[in-house]
């Protein structure tokens, strides 16, 4: 075992347009955890959701380690943990899944790693109620989820993105809950809108593997959930013309919203994420005030990655 253990685990975009709970895209704004075995729970916050996160055995890093401390044989450990977060806190970037994920593994590593990836993976499904965010953040890269059946059925695979993309998102000020954007959405949709987005879902699927930046702009089309979430994001059809005109090649609302991402392809990661900042710049400018802020984000490739102290 360790005495000290760190993790650093990334910001996910899930769905990203047709891959309704099935899709997730790892991006390289990170979540730094760290921990060590104690008497009882603290959790020290700093940056995002300081102040507010709980600091005790409900913070949700807390309560995964407690999982998986379980599932480790050591039902009754706890650990003072420190958070040093970059992911915005309820604005659809994986902020859950990344505590999840980072949770599981701070308790693993300090448990002297018996978990292996898979057996987390299935940990943090069931924690989380659903695969795409924390498989991507897992096994970073671009990852694609399925369910037979139950939490227990899911499975998870990653394929590696092309060279060349970036994304640029756009995070509002305010945050808006996951179980309130998925309570907007109708029980059943027209077989015409479940058509329509199979092909997009693969279509979008084989623009990432294979860096086809000129389908992006259809392939992140979707009728499953976005046309019923927007009611409570009144400026996502201008945030995402602001995106589009600036430059972007495609534009999706980022996992249960509302932040909305942008996708920029170029013939490497270097050359996207510039062209992905001078988006960034041309779009605050003709949107001065505006109350998203807009960051240029590279892709993770990496995932959740753990460095024992």
């Amino acid at each position: 075992m360790t005495a000290r253990a760190r993790v650093t685990v990334p910001a996910t975009s899930a769905n990203l347009g047709p891959g309704y709970d099935a899709f997730g895209l790892a991006l390289s704004m990170h979540n730094h955890l760290s921990a060590e075995i104690a008497d009882d729970w603290f959790v020290e916050v700093t940056g995002e959701g300081a102040g507010w996160l709980f600091t005790d055995a409900r913070n949700k890093v807390a309560v995964a380690m407690s999982r998986a401390f379980a599932e480790c044989g050591f039902p009754e450990r706890a650990a003072c943990i420190h958070c040093d977060n970059e992911i915005p806190t309820g604005r659809g970037l994986g902020s859950s899944a990344a505590a999840i994920v980072g949770g599981m593994m701070l308790a693993n590593q300090l448990c002297g790693g018996v978990l292996d990836r898979d057996t987390i993976l299935r940990l943090a499904i069931e924690m989380e109620g659903h695969p795409d965010n924390v498989a991507a953040a897992l096994l970073g890269g671009f990852t694609i989820s399925w369910c037979e059946g139950d939490l227990g059925s899911c499975r998870s695979e990653r394929f590696e993105p092309a060279l060349g993309l970036a994304t640029v998102v756009a995070v509002p000020l305010q945050a808006l809950s996951t179980d309130i954007s998925r309570a907007m959405l109708p029980q059943t949709v027209p077989h015409a809108d479940a058509a329509f987005n199979a092909g997009r879902a693969g279509l979008l699927a084989a623009a990432i593997i294979s860096g086809r930046g000129d389908l992006l702009s259809q392939a992140l089309s979707d009728r499953l959930h976005e046309q019923y979430r927007v009611s409570a994001m009144p400026d996502f059809t201008s945030i995402r013309d602001v995106l589009l005109t600036a430059g972007v090649d495609g534009v999706a609302l980022s996992g249960a919203g509302p932040t909305v991402i942008g996708l920029v392809c170029e013939e490497s990661d270097r050359a996207a994420l510039e062209r992905a900042r001078a988006i960034v710049a041309k779009a605050s400018d003709v949107e001065p005030g505006s109350d998203h802020s807009l960051f240029a984000v590279p892709i993770d490739r990496v995932g959740a990655r753990s460095d024992a102290e």
